[in-house]
């Protein structure tokens, strides 16, 4: 399954993927002066400014994504079609519903209309904050601070109520939720990704949830969640040791990989922190948001020196840090963008073994706008990595593991595979 590489070639050119591939780093352009522009809408605006909302959306595809042709769509059609529902639309949620309907048929990766009752809406203005503030941040968040209630959950966008993921370090899993959790409801009322917790941090919500056959209560403390410290500390405390057969087995869960301070942060757990002295490493890529660099990878270059360096109060620190030990990634249908790129970088180039199921296939290279009371994520630029179109097509694991029941306590098939392989069991 894996493929040959010469052997003169040096490690370090073989991991470095295609330039083009770094736009699935969610870096955004400039907008241009054709950009429509941005109004302030609320649930009270529509229709009204919900039309305006919608004649935006449809501006901005049709002058940004990323192929002109718009997949073969009759995009001025696709408008008329759609204009109707949008002028029935009687709040934010049936507008958005109507908005991402018309986005689907584009059947585009990293094309969707976020509004301000999803956790997505918040992650994605953090991470794109910096193009955003040319882009009407100040409006939507007037501090310059993005911040949401919450408990740390990931959830896929077809069943709100059922929890993909349980970020490390989160109220969420200090309260022992699990993946395949369904929230049925918060405080008695109908659950809600965000407006469960408004007005409720630092209180106790009662959540009702059904695991497996069972329904419980579960108390939560939501808290102000910002979303790049989440996803950091959630990298940061996800970090353990695993004993297994003698052997120390590192793992770490990398949630989110938009910016280069989760790397650097990888770097100093294998160097520094707590997993220095692990005999293996298990980079668990599952779920989250992508946005790595390709070169990323060459963590694992084995043909180039780590530089430490101390100043004058003592202070050490780690340059190009590598490991040069085993690695296996754990990767599944929520792995997506730029952790696709190292998931087929990471294959390709035989670093070790690729574990799960089959990445998402969502490999565009994407920008944010603000635009109404939403967010909009587009498409802007098709990429290729090695020359292979990953987006509808994914990165197949070398060793294929479904995921476990729902909600089946602490036992994950996939990561316990990977510590079997890297343990010798």
């Amino acid at each position: 399954m894996n493929e040959a590489i010469d052997p003169s070639l040096s490690r370090r050119h073989v991991l470095r993927l295609a330039a083009m591939v770094t736009a699935c780093v969610v870096a955004a352009k400039a907008p241009s002066t054709a950009e429509p522009q941005e109004r302030e809408t609320s649930s009270a605006d529509v229709p009204a400014d919900g039309v305006a909302t919608f004649e935006s959306v449809w501006q901005t595809v049709r002058d940004r994504f990323y192929d002109p042709r718009h997949n073969g769509l009759d995009w001025p059609a696709v408008r008329e079609r759609y204009l109707p529902d949008v002028q029935r639309a009687t709040s934010q949620d049936s507008l958005a519903r109507v908005i991402n309907a018309m986005l689907s048929e584009l059947h585009a990766s990293h094309t969707r209309f976020y509004t301000p009752d999803e956790p997505e809406y918040y992650q994605l203005a953090d991470i794109f904050v910096g193009a955003l503030r040319r882009r009407g941040l100040q409006r939507a968040f007037p501090d310059g601070r993005v911040s949401y209630p919450g408990i740390g959950l990931i959830s896929a966008f077809e069943a709100r109520n059922t929890i993909t993921g349980v970020i490390d370090g989160t109220p969420a899993q200090q309260a022992g939720l699990r993946a395949g959790d369904e929230i049925i409801a918060a405080d008695g009322t109908a659950f809600e990704p965000v407006g469960s917790f408004r007005g409720k941090v630092g209180k106790s919500v009662i959540l009702e949830v059904r695991r497996g056959a069972s329904m419980v209560q579960i108390p939560v403390m939501p808290v102000d969640l910002e979303p790049t410290k989440m996803f950091l500390r959630g990298l940061e405390s996800s970090a353990r040791i695993i004993e297994s057969n003698g052997r120390r087995i590192g793992y770490v869960h990398v949630w989110c990989y938009a910016g280069s301070i989760y790397q650097r942060a990888l770097e100093h757990l294998l160097s520094q922190g707590a997993l220095k002295g692990a005999d293996a490493l298990i980079w668990d890529l599952r779920d989250g948001w992508g946005g790595a660099q390709p070169e990323y990878l060459d963590l694992f270059n084995p043909r180039a020196p780590t530089m430490q360096v101390t100043d004058q109060r003592g202070t050490t620190a780690f340059v190009n840090v590598k490991w040069r030990k085993p690695v296996a990634m754990l990767i599944n249908g929520g792995t997506r963008s730029g952790k696709e790129v190292l998931a087929y970088g990471f294959k390709k180039y035989r670093l070790g073994e690729l574990i799960g199921t089959r990445t998402e296939g969502a490999v565009l290279a994407a920008t944010a706008f603000l635009i109404g009371s939403g967010l909009l994520l587009l498409a802007v630029e098709d990429v290729r990595v090695d020359g292979e179109r990953l987006e509808g097509a994914g990165v197949t694991p070398t060793i294929e593991v479904q995921a476990g029941a729902a909600s089946a306590g602490s036992d994950d098939p996939q990561l316990s595979r990977a510590v079997a392989v890297l343990s010798g069991t």
